[in-house]
């Protein structure tokens, strides 16, 4: 398996940017979560707290985020692996080359 180093580090570079967004995507609708959550809350008309809770959980707004979440943290996870992937390449690379530099010596 030939592995070309120079190609998984710009992998990394090209991707770092798309990868810092998505991980700032779903920390951003993680704390909008809370504030919907809150908000939600807030709106209940039931005076007890695991009602409103309910109330807030399954509201059409917070599933709505929900959603958000589900697909933001499954793009930053894409690039996450790809990203050690790329990183596992280099490695395997590196690993193989001082091999080949070992047996030269030999």
């Amino acid at each position: 398996m030939e592995i070309n180093p120079e190609r998984a580090i710009v992998f990394i570079q090209e991707n770092a940017l798309p990868y810092a967004q998505a991980k700032a995507d779903r920390l951003f609708i993680e704390g909008y979560l809370k504030a919907i959550k809150a908000t939600l809350m807030n709106e209940s008309d039931s005076s007890s707290l695991g009602a409103k809770e309910q109330y807030a959980y399954s509201h059409e707004r917070y599933l709505e985020q929900l959603s958000a979440m589900k697909v933001a943290v499954e793009q930053e996870e894409r690039l996450k692996y790809l990203m050690e992937a790329a990183k596992m390449k280099v490695e395997v690379w590196k690993t193989q080359e001082y091999t080949k530099r070992t047996e030269m010596k030999m």
